[in-house]
């Protein structure tokens, strides 16, 4: 090591002998400067010291003194992704500098040839290029319409398997800038997804930029929250990124029109757009993407103000006959706009309309009679205050592919307008109706009766008009089709309505009755018994007053098929019903038995069972439980994934010793996820 200090070097390589009298001195050494964030993975920093020549100091001549016309001239002969990553690695400058640099003005270098050489082409050459099909794609350029080849429009970067995503104060300019840069030699740029913050300073136009002239392989583009980004950045992406196919913009206050329609007229394999609460998004928006996006697949628009019934009907017209799905919610359009979709919604299968208090019940019938929705397969209707009887009746007529209908938060529509409805919608095999208070008990037996023998599932949610009747049902009105069936938070209804339903659906599979107090032992029994086919999911969490026989019934008689068990507030279970599960449930997975009444003897029946691999339990807020069960827990383990002890106050968290009981547990249980 002392002969390389000690080399002085030739006359040739330094006239002026030693740099210094003693090179040992380790003065000479300077400290590597900082990184800078870029995608480079084996970075270099500049050293900016000074040379010292015969005890003189002199500034280091540096490329740094060229201007940026100069250095733009260099970057852009640069022979690949890595050279010029590695150049973004020198200074923020260059970063910049290189990500301001278009696909279109990379020098091309082709071997050896000169700069003066790459514009003379042989004229056979010319011949063959003449002789290639001439079919032109047309897209916008600072307002310009151009033209380019359409093999050249595919061959853009067509790999993009990368994915990036920027949140809060990641979001950046230089972020950007390096994503750009580092992005085209390691695939592309697929997928970037920006959520803005009220941290989110750093990020401007100047970014998107970057993203648009460095990322033309970018087919997913998500702006969420930003307020700083304008049509500026949107137009870059726009004249770059012509191959986007998916756009979702929400809370983006400074993007208009001019950004959405450059879009539009700029990436004509557009599928899906996404428009949440930009203030500035209008009509024209809507117009242009119904005009000049063929592949338009999928629109969601909510709480823009400046949409209504004239973007939504251009939308329509114009692209009815390929979109297939379609969500609206907050909007202030009228029935114009339903009209509309009934007539020219030809491609449509899934429509949910939301939040929009100015349609009205001659709206959805106009729709239905429209005859537009032929192909329709899901429809859901959510606080549309306007729909009645009779528009849910003409739906029902115009949708004769229906298969799933949700509606929610009505106060109009009856028992009578829901029969007619089942009995109409002859493809029916789900319906959902949460917050429908003038549906009865004696409605939903009719549905169940004159669904057509197609309805499969069936959800009841918060409908405070369903209470116990006492009535005689036909016993020959049975629906042998339906197999799952959820009643949630639905106080009216209890025992009585439980035995009306063991009579009418023998082929439940997936029972949910969550929240309801109502219904104890005596209702559910019979329920229980008269199941033809084995269930696979069941739900009572919150049946407060349900015991330890009506497990025991269930274990026993569906136990060999049961996966999944919510047993969640049933306070009155106890280690009886832990002991069933252990000896008849085989294929158990899921048990929860959250704020029920077991103890360590419970939890030591189910691990002593050699069949029973669960892989989340959960026994939160059961606080007759001990360290005492830890032991147990652990051969438990051996197949968890998730567990939850969550207020689990007997089990303790904080010891004197160097390791709590729960710290332990951890430690055993590595592999499972658990709550504490």
């Amino acid at each position: 090591m002392s002969k390389v200090f000690d080399f002085s070097g030739g006359d040739d390589f330094c006239s002026g002998g030693l740099l210094h009298k003693n090179p040992k001195d380790s003065s000479l050494f300077f400290p590597l400067g900082r990184h800078v964030d870029v995608y480079f993975p084996r970075k270099r920093s500049r050293v900016s010291a000074p040379f010292i020549f015969n005890g003189e100091v002199k500034q280091q001549s540096s490329i740094e003194v060229l201007p940026d016309a100069s250095l733009f001239e260099v970057f852009r002969r640069l022979s690949g992704g890595q050279e010029r990553s590695a150049c973004a690695s020198v200074s923020k400058r260059w970063l910049m500098l290189l990500s301001t640099i278009h696909r279109d003005e990379i020098f091309p270098v082709k071997g050896n040839l000169g700069p003066e050489d790459h514009d003379n082409t042989s004229i056979s050459e010319k011949e063959d290029e003449s002789s290639k099909a001439k079919e032109k794609v047309e897209f916008v350029d600072s307002g310009v319409v151009k033209s380019v080849n359409k093999e050249e429009f595919e061959g853009i970067d067509s790999d993009g398997f990368l994915s990036r995503c920027l949140e809060g104060k990641k979001a950046t300019d230089v972020r950007l800038a390096s994503i750009a840069v580092g992005t085209g030699s390691r695939g592309g740029l697929g997928k970037l997804s920006i959520r803005g913050s009220s941290s989110t300073r750093g990020l401007t136009n100047l970014g998107l930029r970057a993203i648009g002239r460095g990322c033309p392989s970018l087919r997913s583009l998500s702006l969420w929250n930003l307020s700083s980004i304008g049509d500026e950045g949107l137009l870059e992406i726009a004249s770059g990124a012509r191959l986007l196919e998916k756009l979702d913009l929400c809370h983006c206050p400074a993007i208009t029109d001019k950004g959405l329609i450059a879009i539009a007229m700029n990436c004509p394999n557009l599928m899906s757009v996404t428009i949440e609460s930009c203030t500035n998004i209008g009509n024209e928006s809507l117009k242009a993407l119904g005009h000049c996006c063929p592949n338009l697949k999928c629109i969601t628009v909510k709480n823009c103000s400046l949409i209504g019934d004239q973007g939504i009907a251009s939308l329509f017209s114009s692209a009815g006959h390929v979109l297939s799905k379609a969500k609206f919610q907050a909007l202030d359009i009228s029935d114009v706009s339903l009209a509309v979709i009934g007539h020219y919604g030809s491609a449509m299968t899934d429509l949910a309309l939301l939040d929009l208090h100015n349609v009205n019940d001659r709206g959805f019938w106009v729709m239905g009679k429209g005859q537009g929705l032929q192909k329709l397969k899901v429809l859901n209707i959510t606080a549309c205050r306007g729909i009645s009887d009779s528009g849910l009746e003409a739906l029902a007529d115009g949708c004769p592919n229906l298969k799933l209908f949700g509606l929610r938060k009505n106060l109009l529509v009856s028992d009578t307008g829901m029969v007619k409805f089942a009995r109409a919608a002859v493809s029916l095999e789900s319906l959902q109706l949460e917050e429908c208070h003038r549906i009865t008990q004696c409605g939903v037996f009719h549905i169940l009766a004159n669904c057509g023998g197609k309805l499969k599932a069936l959800a009841l949610a918060n409908c405070l008009g369903i209470w116990d009747i006492n009535f005689a049902f036909p016993l020959t009105s049975i629906c042998q089709s339906l197999q799952t069936l959820i009643i949630r938070n639905c106080p009216g209804f209890g025992n009585v309505g439980l035995a009306i339903l063991g009579r009418m659906c023998p082929k439940l599979i997936q029972l949910e009755l969550s929240g309801l107090q109502g219904i104890t032992d005596t209702g559910l029994l019979p329920l229980i018994h008269s199941l033809e086919a084995g269930l696979i999911k069941l739900n009572l969490s919150g049946s407060v007053n349900l015991t330890d026989n009506s497990v025991v019934a269930i274990t026993k008689l569906h136990g060999e098929t049961l996966e999944l068990m919510n047993l969640d507030g049933c306070k009155y279970l106890t280690d009886a019903a832990l002991s069933e599960i252990a000896q008849n449930c085989s294929v158990l997975s899921e048990l929860d038995v959250s704020k029920c009444g077991i103890t360590d003897s419970g939890i030591a029946s189910l691990a002593g069972a050699e069949q029973l691999s669960l892989q989340i339990f959960s026994l939160a807020g059961c606080s007759a439980v001990s360290d005492k069960c830890l032991p147990f827990l652990g051969v438990l383990g051996e197949t968890l994934v998730g567990l939850n002890v969550q207020h689990c106050n007997g089990i303790s968290s904080s010891s004197s010793s160097s390791s709590s009981s729960i710290d332990l547990l951890l430690e055993q249980l590595w592999r499972c996820d658990v709550l504490y």
